[in-house]
């Protein structure tokens, strides 16, 4: 049960077939073609910056985020909502 044989993919084939017609078929398949060559691409892109990512001697420094910016506010002398 775990592959797809020849009658499924036939089947598969002829039900793309008269959804899109004969004349948008190679359009559907030329859209696809680019849309996979696009994935992989970023795929290996991604690939790359994590390796780099990787190799670095530094790392960036690491910021307090929200904590800080509300305890700013705090000392102000605003009053903190919960």
């Amino acid at each position: 049960m775990g592959s797809i044989g020849f009658t499924e993919i036939l089947l598969i084939f002829l039900v793309v077939l008269l959804l899109f017609g004969a004349k948008k078929l190679p359009e559907v398949a030329r859209g696809m073609g680019q849309a996979l060559k696009e994935f992989r691409k970023a795929a290996r892109e991604v690939d790359v910056e994590d390796v780099a990512g990787m190799n670095a001697d530094e790392s960036p420094p690491i910021s307090s985020g929200a904590q800080g910016s509300q305890e700013g506010r705090e000392m102000e002398g605003e009053e903190k909502v919960s």
